[in-house]
């Protein structure tokens, strides 16, 4: 595991570690979220409706909001695009009054959109969320109750990951690094790249411990810190020309600079902006909750009256 603290890093902790001799531990305080929800295509994502777990019709708007509020996240913020700010809004349901919105115009990227939300973040660490990703936990806990409590335990910066089939790849942020000392679940991260190609997650990007053929991907879920935000406004000033930058890029930023980790949650990712991905959502919200028994008799009929 490296260690690589600077010296304000140093200072920082040890006096944290005197409160919490004094049984007065400081820990990371994580207040805010921010959901990107600018993207070309995720715009009208968001506002699809599904039955969740409980047989209830409910927006992904209102699952992924739902998925924040069980963090304890007080204030939420929504990267959105021009003039969606109403449809966000009635999409929201009871959920509309805890949003604030940003708009991304000119838009140049995903670290862009994220940069967009500087203001409200201020100097916190915060959850972040993407728009187009749905996600069930397979504990009595959410999957970012789990992300956040182990970034406020470890002080430090987390993504959620999922070991990932390599035929995915075109369609996630891909890490590397090297499995914590005396944990299963728990990555101490070297890089961070933007969809890999096949070739290059082999030569850069295999963590030992995983399958044959996986890869640690991006669950489209982080806990970050004001570092971040830094590096992305360091990666605009640097583009030029309208040059799109991505978070992938700052996050591997991040790793050189400060301790980060991955965390493979307890649960699964399933991203509904992909072919079928709103069925493959649905299936999955439906195998999860009280009506499983009926879905697989229907699913066994269909399939039993299907031309193969």
């Amino acid at each position: 595991m490296r260690v690589k603290y600077d010296a304000r890093q140093i200072e920082w902790r040890t006096s944290n570690y005197a409160f919490q001799e004094l049984g007065l531990g400081i820990g990371m305080h994580i207040s805010k979220a921010v959901i990107t929800a600018a993207g070309p295509d995720q715009g009208n994502l968001p506002l699809q409706t599904l039955v969740d777990s409980n047989g209830k019709s409910r927006t992904a708007l209102q699952l992924i909001v739902a998925e924040v509020v069980s963090a304890g996240i007080e204030e939420i913020c929504i990267v959105i695009r021009p003039g969606d700010g109403e449809s966000y809004k009635q999409a929201a349901g009871e959920y509309a009054s805890r949003l604030q919105f940003v708009t991304q115009d000119n838009p140049r990227g995903y670290g862009d959109a994220l940069l967009r939300a500087g203001d409200f973040v201020e100097d916190q660490p915060f959850l972040h969320l993407v728009s187009d990703h749905l996600y069930l936990s397979t504990t009595d806990r959410t999957c970012a109750s789990q992300l956040v409590e182990l970034a406020k335990r470890e002080e430090c910066a987390v993504s959620a990951v999922q070991a990932t089939r390599e035929n995915m790849l075109p369609f996630f942020g891909t890490v590397g690094g090297q499995r914590v000392t005396g944990t299963t679940d728990l990555y101490d991260v070297a890089r961070v790249i933007e969809k890999p190609t096949p070739t290059v997650a082999e030569q850069e990007l295999m963590v030992a411990g995983l399958r044959a053929g996986y890869y640690l991907c991006l669950f489209g879920m982080h806990v970050l810190t004001p570092a971040v935000m830094s590096i992305l406004k360091e990666k605009l000033s640097a583009a030029q020309n309208g040059t799109k930058f991505q978070l992938a890029d700052a996050l591997s930023e991040l790793a050189r600079r400060e301790r980060y980790l991955a965390l493979q949650v307890a649960g699964a990712r399933h991203n509904i902006g992909v072919k079928y991905g709103l069925l493959r959502s649905q299936l999955a919200l439906a195998l999860s909750g009280n009506d499983r028994e009926e879905i697989l008799s229907d699913l066994v009929e269909m399939l039993a009256n299907t031309r193969g």
